[in-house]
């Protein structure tokens, strides 16, 4: 191989950011989808699209080059974390913490197995799954992509997994038909930042923390996991993406693992020292594939400079595309491997959501479910007329969380991007109906009849990682508090069925409801949750996380301060009475958001002014900015604000103490700097909106670590004319030390 084959070997990028033409011009080893890229620039395109796009990176691969060089066919790899869930019509299997309530190694192998099948199915070869984090502070936002605080457990599950995903070492199906390559993630110590802050700081003495959160990893590689995802955290202060001593030493040398050690999206930016494109630090400290997503030019370019100039010497270069070549060889892609579309399980549609799948995943949903509390109310009985309410209730996104079809699941999502999938009400009203009763649903908990009974969905909203980060575990939204509290005043018994990717503080919810369900995120099938409820299944989840007594959010993971302990669970039958709990909250004064500007409408308390000039709800023009009404969902939902050069816009609101969320889109980079101030600080943003351009509707978040002072104004200044569209700004609790990102 030459050496710019040997260098794009070590590349990957995004689909999102490259064409199959690129893949034949550069012939990168490997290519992702991250959680927002589909197909052709759509996140929601049906699965022949999926394995339209496989075949053509691959046949771009394979295309002969002239030299008479030999060719390397491409590696795809996916977020498939709770089952194939990028792509419509897939099983959505329980979160992690929901299968750490099951305690069942069994059933997660198979959910493994279906899960490679329905990767297959779109011709993809492998997932960044499973996750082996041991997280110790359930205000992280990625909480639910663990299977427990308790390291043993996650062992033995993380296993499973990847025994599931993989097939068992010694069998002849191993990494065959059905199985597809794992990622035992994120090594180590993603569980155990600081005020669970993502991304951030893991501090302690080194064995400890190894003790705790390198436990699961001997395990995985006992399975013969073939690839480990270095982790975004620092331990001790010092980013795990350029740590020599843990990734070689420790992964490597004491561990044994021999497989390939990939990074994650653009951690190896974080090395002090380096960049998005320049980054020979973390090659040398034990990186084989840098995961960089849309900036993967700029850091071919440099790190083939590198290997030329000796910086990065020959033989690491060659050690890190052995590893990437062995893996394909194992995985029979070196062997005259067919385009994926002519594989086994390519293209049978009637394998993506296939009855045998959402089968185990209804199991799953049903062995998740922890019975926290109940006088008496379950099993629900025959014949009952059943009032459902919330607006969970029948809302799939909710149900399945993050990691939904986009990166943070939920949002714009409707049932009918769900085709095959069950709502919890469609569960209840099935189960209703076969036990001779009704099951009628109520969004705000109206009725014409009295019911015997009312079931209240309620819970999180979607996120994924660093936007569910929490500073405290108290649980604001109200919804369900009002409707348990309604239903018990007019002498109507409640079931509470709680949606949530960790335990939270839910004392007042506890004390309202005469039974009460931890019911975790379990995905597509939605029914598991009928079937516990009506008795056909037994209650026999058990929690794989301490619940808190208050709200505070310091780490339990002992019974010492608990509510409910590690390994608590009722029985169906198990009807003794639970105590009135303590309903003091002080994080409750504060509710922790604020919209300024959604649904298209600017908030009564938030002014926005161009060079001093008001612009009245965000509309108009003045000065030398532009706002006018757009379409994103909805008639004029969302802003096009266009700035002349040398124009600012300034939005000022209350004193708050949180950072900002805006979603926002650019279709144009800017020629000139673009700037964010607020608080007298100012903050660079022209690379950002260079990143952003032609991407599509993304998020950015900005806390104290770009803007120090960050206060109640925000100033958006371009040197040049520019153009951005922004459908919504809010402030938000976001926990100390999380850093800026657009």
């Amino acid at each position: 191989m030459t050496l710019e084959r040997k260098v794009a070997q070590l590349i990957m990028p995004d689909i999102s950011a490259i064409t199959p033409a690129d893949t034949e011009k550069y012939r990168f080893g490997t290519i992702l989808n991250g959680g927002n890229s589909g197909p052709y620039g759509d996140d929601l395109a049906p699965a022949p699209e999926w394995l339209k796009l496989s075949d053509e990176h691959w046949d771009a691969s394979l295309v002969p080059l002239a030299s008479g060089e030999p060719v390397v066919p491409v590696l795809w790899g996916t977020d498939a974390v709770h089952g194939h869930t990028n792509v419509k019509g897939a099983t959505m299997f329980p979160h992690n913490i929901g299968l750490g309530a099951t305690g069942d190694p069994d059933l997660i192998r198979k959910i493994g197995q279906a899960t490679a099948i329905e990767i297959e199915v779109t011709g993809i070869e492998w997932t960044f799954a499973p996750t082996v984090a041991v997280a110790r502070d359930d205000r992280w936002g990625r909480t639910y992509e663990s299977y427990s605080e308790d390291p043993a457990r996650v062992s033995v599950l993380g296993k499973a997994m990847v025994e599931g995903l993989q097939g068992y070492r010694s069998a002849d199906d191993y990494l065959g038909n059905g199985r597809v390559i794992a990622t035992a993630k994120h090594f180590f110590g993603d569980g155990g930042t600081e005020q669970g802050v993502d991304q951030g700081d893991v501090n302690g003495d080194l064995d400890a923390l190894m003790d705790i959160h390198v436990a699961p990893y001997p395990a995985a590689i006992e399975a013969g996991v073939e690839t480990v995802m270095a982790s975004f955290n620092s331990i001790n202060g010092r980013k795990m993406h350029g740590n020599t001593e843990l990734l070689t030493g420790v992964l490597r040398g004491d561990l044994g693992f021999d497989g390939l050690v990939v990074g994650d999206w653009n951690g190896h930016g974080q090395i002090k020292g380096c960049t998005n494109t320049d980054c020979p630090q973390a090659l040398m400290a034990g990186l084989d594939v840098y995961m960089v997503p849309e900036d993967w030019k700029g850091l071919y370019e440099t790190l083939l400079a590198q290997v030329q100039d000796g910086t990065v010497p020959m033989a690491r270069l060659d050690e890190a595309v052995l590893r990437v070549l062995r893996l394909k060889e194992k995985s029979g892609l070196l062997a005259g491997a067919p385009r994926p579309s002519e594989r086994a399980n390519a293209g049978q549609w009637d394998k993506l959501g296939s009855p045998e799948h959402r089968a185990i995943a209804r199991e799953a949903v049903a062995k998740s479910l922890v019975l926290l509390k109940n006088d008496g109310v379950l099993p629900l009985q025959s014949k009952a007329n059943i009032l459902v309410a919330g607006k969970a209730a029948n809302s799939i996104a909710q149900q399945a969380g993050g990691w939904t079809l986009t990166w943070q699941g939920g949002g714009e999502l409707t049932n009918a991007d769900f085709p095959g999938a069950t709502s919890i009400y469609d569960g209840l009203s099935a189960a209703a109906q076969q036990a001779g009763g009704t099951a009628v649903l109520s969004d705000d908990g109206s009725y014409a009849d009295k019911p015997d009974v009312a079931i209240v969905v309620f819970g999180e909203q979607p996120y994924a990682e660093f936007v569910g980060d929490r500073k405290d575990l108290a649980f604001r939204d109200e919804e369900g508090l009002r409707l348990l509290r309604q239903f018990k005043s007019e002498g109507i018994r409640t079931v509470a069925v709680f949606l949530s990717g960790r335990p939270l503080w839910v004392n007042r919810e506890l004390n309202a409801a005469d039974a009460f369900v931890a019911a975790w995120l379990p995905g597509s099938e939605g029914a598991g949750v009928a079937d516990v409820l009506f008795g056909q299944a037994p209650a026999s989840g058990r929690l794989s996380f301490s619940w808190p007594a208050d709200c505070a959010g310091a780490p339990l993971n002992s019974a010492d301060g608990a509510l409910f302990a590690l390994g608590y669970g009722r029985a169906t039958g198990d009807h003794a009475p639970l105590a009135t709990l303590n309903e003091e909250c002080s994080a409750l004064t504060d509710n922790g958001q604020a919209d300024w500007f959604i649904s298209g409408r600017l908030a009564s308390d938030i002014t926005a002014t161009a060079d001093g000039l008001v612009l009245p709800d965000l509309r108009g023009v003045n000065g030398g900015v532009t706002a006018r009404g757009i379409d994103r969902n909805a008639q004029e939902d969302a802003r096009e604000i266009i700035f002349t050069a040398g124009s600012s816009l300034v939005l000022t609101g209350p004193k708050s103490s949180s950072g900002f969320r805006i979603t926002y889109s650019v279709d144009q980079r800017a020629g000139q700097p673009v700037a964010l101030s607020s608080g007298g600080s100012t903050f660079d943003i022209t690379h950002p909106m260079a990143v952003a351009e032609g991407k599509g509707w993304r998020e950015m978040i900005i806390t104290d670590e770009c803007l120090p002072g960050l206060s109640n104004d925000l100033t958006i200044r371009s040197d040049g004319d520019f153009t951005i569209k922004v459908s919504s700004i809010a402030r938000q609790d976001i926990a100390q030390g999380t850093s800026c990102s657009f």
